[in-house]
């Protein structure tokens, strides 16, 4: 077991004629969201990984619709730093602090966010670690590591979350995968493994979980500019990127958790079994 959390709990969400007056975090190239969803308004979002990058982002763009959140993460200052910036805007999210790659400790996390958000609608299953290594490098328990930080997870938070959607009349599991593993890039074996998996197991999940009226999809992301990825990437690294996408952008955390808002929204009631790709037009 891990040890005790601090339970941060939801105000009551901000009228929908307010919405427009939330302060929204961007970068320079990164658009705010404008589009809004009634149907968001209100629904029990989880998301893991919540607290950098495309999470954190996914947690603002829910939050922001007045949906309530709670996430997962294991890093405790960042999580703390965006619970403080949503809480200007009066959305206050939940947090936990976990490691999603205890298994059985993140069934107890995400029964505890269950319970402080009265139930689950939405289910992202964001975490994930894109360390390099070669091939010769992999041991058998790194193995075991690397598929549980980037796919175990997804599959058992989906398993704990899925009985209080048939309850509910149905729900929304996002997957998130990757596009390394469709270009096949060098030193990410493992985790192109695992993000391969993720569109298997979103299959499998959408096909037995379609009688309840769950919708499980995949979000296939590009090169997204998160401070993460910035370690990677040389400006020729970046000038590479850019020239292989048809759109000579770079993609922000914005544009992938637009993707998420739309999905899990009632505008998609239809979309399910499937990948939604946001690259640019990479591949």
């Amino acid at each position: 077991m891990t040890p005790p959390h601090t339970l941060h709990h939801v105000p009551e969400p901000v009228p929908a004629d307010q919405l427009h007056d939330a302060p929204t975090r961007e970068s320079s190239e990164a658009p705010v969201m404008s589009a809004r969803y009634p149907s968001l308004r209100d629904k029990r979002v989880i998301v893991t990984g919540g607290a950098t990058g495309i999470g954190e982002a996914i947690v603002e763009g829910f939050a922001l619709q007045g949906a309530q959140v709670g996430f997962v993460d294991i890093l405790g200052g960042p999580a703390q730093d965006l619970i403080r910036r949503l809480a200007e805007a009066h959305h206050v999210p939940v947090f936990l602090e976990q490691d999603v790659a205890d298994a059985a400790a993140l069934g107890d996390t995400l029964a505890g966010l269950v319970e402080a958000l009265g139930g689950c609608d939405v289910l992202i299953n964001n975490a994930a670690s894109d360390d390099r290594h070669a091939l010769d490098v992999v041991t058998p328990a790194y193995w075991d590591q690397r598929l549980a930080v980037n796919l175990k997870h997804a599959f058992f938070a989906s398993q704990g979350v899925w009985p209080e959607m048939k309850a509910n009349g149905g729900g929304v599991i996002l997957n998130l995968g990757s596009i390394s593993w469709h270009l096949g890039l060098d030193d990410l074996a493992l985790y192109q493994i695992a993000k391969a998996g993720i569109e298997g197991l979103t299959r499998s999940l959408a096909r037995e979980l379609g009688p309840f009226n769950i919708r499980v999809n995949t979000i296939i992301p590009g090169n997204v500019q998160t401070e993460r990825q910035m370690r990677w990437y040389t400006p020729e690294g970046e000038a590479e990127i850019i020239a292989a996408q048809c759109l000579k952008g770079r993609l922000q955390p914005t544009d992938v958790a637009a993707m998420a808002l739309f999905l899990a929204s009632d505008d998609a009631r239809f979309c399910t079994a499937h990948e939604y790709w946001v690259d640019g037009g990479w591949r």
